[in-house]
């Protein structure tokens, strides 16, 4: 019996201890859940206040300091063809020096590099060779630059109406904004780069004084209404451009808001930020800049979507437009060839458009800033790079296979669009040597126009796929078929130039006195 008692004693103690030790535990892991309740509650805490003039992305750093520790992240992006970090981006020119013969005339032919993150986008324009050695057109900052602080600022100052720092922050004032932009549109970059450094970025934490710091790239406040953090869109280009596709009979299935305003009357205009889907916006948010526009300084600023989104709907637009003058519109003059050519820009949203991944309803942000969790909270990453960069985050969500069978998906699509586009370069090229040909021979205007329209939708086309970002991804068959027409009109027009019965000019003929001349020599 004495030695039952010690035994019993023991497994008491033991008992005892595990059920301490268990309800720690469950203790513990009810204050952890707890805990994360909380902090899925309350997302961020508010350490500084930010307005609509807090273009420094370093305030909302502050009360965001996940996001912001990851929008600094795109200063040290690799690349991915490439890899590694630059002073500069890499020359798109020595990678590729047909572009030289593409953009003769036009300011990219002197320099053109390679995209990089959002961080770096206002620095990398204000010393390219585009701005220091030639008078660019300002339009460029609607995007460069997180500018509709500007844009309010000059817009009320037109008006009339206050635009001290307080009246700037007190709300978006879209037409204001609208105003404004319209007005500096068509100024020189060093203009409106100097009107961007006037205007507040923010106020003073100790004085509540407004306080000038500079021009900023894209941040923060060009993407998050300040006060709720709802995502927006802030450039006047795409609230007008997206409101012409809204009031015309083009297709955009993608687009379901769009569809259910014209169903219900196309009553005003269309509003992205009143009356567009939060998987819309996420699309919307970037394709307010990734677009194709009209940037130079013959008129404002303009997104060609009143015919559609497809490259067709674009060249169509442009092909029915005139400068104010009244003069044909074009985006530059071909040095070598004479004829008025279009300069696609960057043309991410409207090409994606046209792709598997835009009817599937997945947008850009899912891709680029896929959602990840940080403590209890779902958040986007704000590091916006490649999905090939993030595949296990961007891609396996919805593909469940291997990473290194969709990179080598991606591979096959990217690198078969880029033979199109050697292809499509070597025709270019081609037919640029043909056009000099017979002019040099004495082919009249009258003999040129077919070819020179021939040429302009020839190097629409590679300029529109070369332009873009996603090396054909974003709609790979899309893609394929704008190159194949492009080496298509290219040909068309070497075989137009070739069946000219062209003499030579008559400054090149020698006359009968020349002749002589040359006899008695």
């Amino acid at each position: 019996m004495s030695d039952q008692q010690p035994r019993s004693f023991g497994w008491l103690i033991l008992l005892t201890a595990l059920t301490a030790l268990a309800t720690f535990g469950v203790v513990a892991l009810l204050v952890n859940i707890f805990e994360r309740k909380q902090e899925a509650r309350a997302p961020f805490t508010k350490v500084v206040e930010v307005t609509e003039i807090s273009t420094d992305p370093k305030p909302w750093g502050l009360n965001f300091p996940q996001q912001y520790e990851d929008y600094l992240k795109t200063v040290n992006d690799d690349y991915t063809d490439f890899g590694g970090n630059h002073a500069l981006p890499p020359s798109k020119l020595e990678e590729s020096p047909w572009l030289k013969r593409l953009f003769a005339g036009y300011a990219f032919s002197i320099d053109y590099r390679e995209a990089r993150g959002h961080a770096h986008m206002l620095a990398d324009q204000e010393v390219t060779k585009r701005v220091t050695d030639v008078q660019q057109s300002g339009a460029c900052l609607h995007c460069h630059a997180s500018i509709a602080a500007t844009y309010r600022r000059i817009g009320l100052e037109e008006q009339g109406e206050p635009a001290d720092a307080k009246a700037l922050a007190n709300g978006f004032q879209q037409e204001a904004v609208l105003a404004g932009f319209r007005s500096v549109s068509t100024k020189k970059y060093e203009e409106i780069h100097a009107e961007l450094e006037k205007t507040p970025d923010g106020f003073d934490a100790t004085s509540g004084d407004p306080h000038i710091g500079g021009a900023h790239p894209v941040s923060c406040v060009d993407c998050h209404e300040p006060e709720t953090m709802a995502i927006r869109v802030t450039r006047p280009g795409f609230i007008l451009g997206i409101d012409k596709l809204a009031k015309s009979d083009a297709e955009v299935p993608h687009l379901p808001s769009i569809q259910s305003w014209r169903d219900s009357g196309k009553k005003g205009d269309y509003d992205p930020n009143t009356m567009a889907t939060r998987q819309e916006m996420r699309s919307f948010v970037c394709g307010q800049c990734h677009v194709e526009y009209y940037c130079a300084n013959k008129m404002t600023l303009t997104y060609p979507w009143s015919n559609g989104l497809k490259m067709e709907n674009l060249e169509a637009e442009w092909d029915a437009t005139t400068f104010p003058d009244g003069g044909e519109f074009y985006d530059y003059v071909h040095k070598t060839t004479g004829t008025k050519v279009y300069k696609a820009q960057h043309p991410e949203f409207e090409l994606w458009s046209q792709g598997i991944h835009a009817r599937a309803g997945v947008s850009c942000s899912d891709c680029h800033m896929p959602y990840e969790k940080v403590g209890a909270t779902k958040v986007s990453s704000h590091w916006v790079r490649s999905p090939m960069m993030n595949i296990n985050k961007a891609c396996q969500t919805c593909h469940k296979v291997p990473e290194a069978e969709i990179k080598a998906r991606v591979d096959v699509i990217q690198d078969r669009t880029r033979a199109l586009i050697d292809r499509a370069a070597s025709a270019m090229t081609e037919m640029l040597d043909a056009i000099i040909e017979v002019q040099a021979a004495g082919a009249t205007e009258e003999q040129l126009k077919p070819i020179r329209d021939l040429q302009r939708k020839a190097m629409w086309r590679l300029d529109y796929i070369a332009s873009e970002n996603s090396k054909g991804f974003h709609a790979s068959q899309e893609s394929a078929r704008i190159l194949g027409e492009s080496i298509d009109y290219s040909r068309q027009a070497i075989a137009k130039a070739y069946r000219i019965d062209a003499k030579p000019a008559a400054s090149e003929v020698a006359s009968p006195e020349d002749s002589e001349a040359s006899t008695e020599e």
